[in-house]
C-alpha cells in the first residue's frame, strides 16, 4: 500500500531543507516526505498526485511567499485534497493572518518559527493532526478500476471478463460515486467515452476492447510454438483437467480459452457435492486451483483467444486463431463445453448486458441490493445463482415451468432454497415480456395453467436455462447429434448412416469421427453433466492421446 504524503512548501532553500529533514527523522516510515521551494512547482505536482492515486496527510505551508502566499496556497490545495490537514508556517508579525486563515481555509494549525526543538514544538502538534486524520482516513483502492453505467451491456462485457479471470477490481458507477467523476474530470474523460478502466500502473484504457484489456494487464494471447503434441480447447473443468494431466505427463500441451476460464462451473458461487470439499468451493476457486496446477506443471495458457477453424493436413491438425494465425498439433482435445440458451421472450434481447445476464450472478450480485430478482431455471447452476443472489436481494424468483425442482435440481440445494426465507419458487410460470427503458424494470409473468399474466417490478433477470452445445465454430466434418452434441467411441464406430470413421481401428473411447480430434465434457454426447465427471473425462482424454500418439 502505497504511503500517506506530508507535503511541506517554503520558499527559503534553509528552511525547506530544514523542515524536511525534521519530518523524515520522526515520520519516515509510515509517510513519504515531499518538499518544494515553489507554489507553482507544488501544485502541478499536486494535479500528478490526484491522477496517480496518492493521498497527502498534512500540508505545511510557509505565510510569505513572494509568489504565492500560504494561505492562497493551502485554499487551492484543498481543491485536491480536502481532508488534508493544514498547518502554516508564519513569523511572529503575521500571527493575525495565520488566526484569520483559520476561517478561510478551516486551517488546522498555525506554527510560528522557528520550531526549536521538534520534540516541544513541531512533533506533538503533527503527531496529533495525523492521528486524527488516521482516523477519519480509509485508503483507495490501488487495483484495477471500472467507471461505467450500471445498465451498459460494455461496463458489464468489462466487470464479466475480469471477474471470470479472476482478477480483482472495484466497480464504480458514475451515477453515484462521487470518485469516478473526480477521476474522469482528472484524466479529460467524457461521459461518452464510458467505460473507462483505470490500471495500478495509473494508465487507463475508455471504450476498450477485451483484447485490449488482456494485452495490457499480461495475459497472453500468442503462442510460444508452432508446433504442439495436444491442443486443449476449452478451459471448464474438462479442458482444465486435461491440461493438468497433460502438463504432468510431459506432454507438449496448449491451453486455449476464449473468454474465461472455468467455463459453466466457474461462474457458480457453490459446488458443494464436488469429492473430497465437505465445505463446498466456487467455482472460481476450483478454477483458479486448477489454473495454477496447469502452469506450474508446464501446460500454456492462451486466453482470451478463439480458435476459429481446424483443419487436417497430413497427420497434423492445423488451428486458425481469431488473430489470422495457425498453429499446428499432432492432436486436439475438443472441450468447449456449452453455452446458455437464449430466453425467447418479448424484450429480453433489448436488455441483454442491462439488467438481463445470461448467468453472471457473481459479477452483478452487488448491483442488486435491495432488489426483487428473477432468476429462470431449474438446474443446479440456477440454485446456486439464487443462493448466492439472496445474500443481496431483497427477494429472489425462481421461475420454472415445472411445478417444483425435484426432478431438475440436486436436493441438497433444493433444502437450502427451502430454508432461504427471501427465496420463492414461481413454479409452472414463464416469463413473456420484459420491460423497461434504457434498462430493464420489470417483466411480465404469465402462469401456464391459468395463461393469467401480471406485471412485477424486476430489479435483475438471470438466465439459466437449457445446454446448447458450443460446436458451431467447427467446420470440419465431424459427426454430431441432432443437438450439435459431438459424438465419440461407440457412437462413432455405430453410425452405420454416415460412415465417417474411415481407419480399421475402432475409435478410443472419447475419440471423434475425425482420428487425433477427442471431445471431453458438456459439449459431447450423452456427457454426464457434472463436474467431477468433466474432470474424469478430461484425464482420460489424455491417456487416450497418448495411445492416439502411439498409432501415427
Amino acid at each position: 500500500m502505497k504511503r500517506p504524503i506530508l507535503f511541506a512548501i517554503d520558499d527559503d532553500p534553509q528552511v525547506i531543507r530544514a523542515i524536511a529533514r525534521d519530518l523524515r527523522s520522526e515520520y519516515k516510515k509510515d509517510f513519504r516526505i515531499l518538499s518544494t521551494d515553489s507554489t507553482q512547482e507544488a501544485l502541478q505536482s499536486l494535479k500528478e498526485l490526484k491522477k496517480q492515486g496518492e493521498e497527502v496527510a498534512l500540508f505545511l505551508s510557509d505565510q510569505r511567499m513572494p509568489d504565492m502566499l500560504g494561505v492562497e496556497f493551502l485554499q487551492q490545495a484543498k481543491d485536491f485534497y480536502p481532508k488534508s490537514k493544514k498547518v502554516l508556517l508564519t513569523a511572529y508579525s503575521d500571527i493575525d493572518a495565520a488566526i484569520k486563515a483559520i476561517n478561510d481555509v478551516q486551517l488546522d494549525y498555525y506554527l510560528t518559527k522557528p520550531w526549536d526543538p521538534p520534540h516541544e514544538k513541531l512533533y506533538p502538534v503533527i503527531s496529533d493532526l495525523l492521528d486524527d486524520w488516521q482516523s477519519q482516513y480509509t485508503p483507495d483502492y490501488q487495483g484495477i478500476k471500472i467507471i461505467g453505467y450500471q445498465y451498459s451491456p460494455k461496463s458489464h462485457e468489462v466487470k464479466d471478463f475480469l471477474a471470470g479471470n479472476l482478477i480483482p477490481y472495484r466497480w464504480l458507477d458514475i451515477e453515484h460515486s462521487e470518485k469516478a467523476r473526480e477521476l474522469l474530470e482528472l484524466n479529460n474523460i467524457q461521459e461518452k467515452d464510458l467505460p473507462a478502466i483505470f490500471f495500478e500502473d495509473n494508465s487507463f484504457l475508455v471504450s476498450p476492447t477485451i483484447s485490449g484489456i488482456a494485452e495490457k494487464i499480461g495475459m497472453k494471447l500468442e503462442a510460444a510454438a508452432q508446433l504442439y503434441d495436444v491442443v486443449i480447447i476449452g478451459a471448464g473443468p474438462a479442458g482444465l483437467a486435461a491440461a493438468v494431466y497433460g502438463g504432468s505427463e510431459g506432454l507438449k500441451t496448449l491451453l486455449i480459452e476464449k473468454r474465461a476460464p472455468g467455463g459453466q462451473a466457474g461462474t457458480s458461487s457453490r459446488i458443494e457435492n464436488y469429492l473430497g470439499f465437505p465445505n463446498g468451493l466456487s467455482g472460481a476457486d476450483l478454477t483458479r486451483r486448477a489454473i495454477s496446477q496447469a502452469k506450474r506443471l508446464g501446460t500454456e495458457f492462451l486466453s482470451p483467444v478463439e480458435v476459429t477453424d481446424v483443419q487436417l493436413q497430413d497427420q497434423y491438425k492445423i488451428l486458425t486463431l481469431s488473430d489470422g494465425s495457425e498453429l499446428r498439433t499432432k492432436s486436439v482435445i475438443i472441450a468447449t463445453g456449452v453455452n446458455y440458451r437464449k430466453l425467447e421472450a418479448t424484450g429480453v434481447h433489448n436488455f441483454t448486458g442491462a439488467g438481463v445476464y445470461y448467468g453472471a450472478a457473481t459479477t452483478e450480485a452487488n448491483a442488486c441490493q435491495n432488489k426483487d430478482v428473477y432468476v429462470v431455471g431449474g438446474g443446479n447452476s440456477a440454485g446456486q445463482a439464487a443462493m448466492y443472489l439472496s445474500k443481496f436481494a431483497r427477494k429472489v424468483f425462481i421461475v420454472i415451468r415445472k411445478p417444483d425442482l425435484s426432478s431438475s435440481m440436486s436436493q441438497y440445494l433444493i433444502d437450502q432454497i427451502n430454508g432461504t426465507e427471501n427465496i420463492e419458487i414461481a413454479g409452472e410460470t414463464v416469463v413473456s415480456e420484459a420491460c423497461g427503458s434504457d434498462h430493464l424494470e420489470a417483466l411480465v409473468l404469465e402462469d401456464i395453467n391459468m395463461q393469467e399474466r401480471r406485471k412485477v417490478d424486476a430489479g435483475a433477470l438471470f438466465i439459466f436455462i437449457g445446454n446448447r452445445p458450443f460446436t458451431d465454430w467447427i467446420t470440419l466434418d465431424i459427426a454430431k447429434n441432432q443437438k450439435g452434441f459431438i459424438e465419440t467411441g461407440q457412437d462413432v464406430a455405430h453410425d452405420s448412416k454416415d460412415k465417417k470413421w474411415k481407419l480399421e481401428r475402432d475409435p478410443f473411447l472419447l475419440e471423434t469421427s475425425t482420428p487425433g480430434i477427442f471431445a471431453a465434457g458438456d459439449v459431447r454426447a450423452n456427457a454426464m453433466n457434472r463436474v467431477a465427471s468433466a474432470v474424469g473425462e478430461g484425464a482420460m482424454a489424455i491417456k487416450l492421446v497418448h495411445e492416439y500418439l502411439a498409432t501415427v
